[in-house]
């Protein structure tokens, strides 16, 4: 019997914006669907915690 919690994973992605290099950041379910995205000028650890922070935040309060 699988779990009912909800899995999600974060995603970097590198696109880009009007010829400069950007980072598209995605927070994607285990079913493939987007919940929340991102994007920053600048790659690394410290960005991603940002955004997983503030994701983390938001659906805390929705609840």
């Amino acid at each position: 019997m699988k779990s009912s919690k909800w899995r999600w994973h974060l995603d970097e992605m590198f696109v880009k914006i009007n010829g400069e290099r950007h980072y598209l950041w995605r927070v994607v379910n285990h079913e493939g669907e987007v919940l929340e995205s991102f994007v920053t000028k600048k790659r690394g650890k410290k960005a991603a915690l940002n955004f997983q922070e503030k994701y983390c935040e938001s659906t805390a309060a929705q609840k």
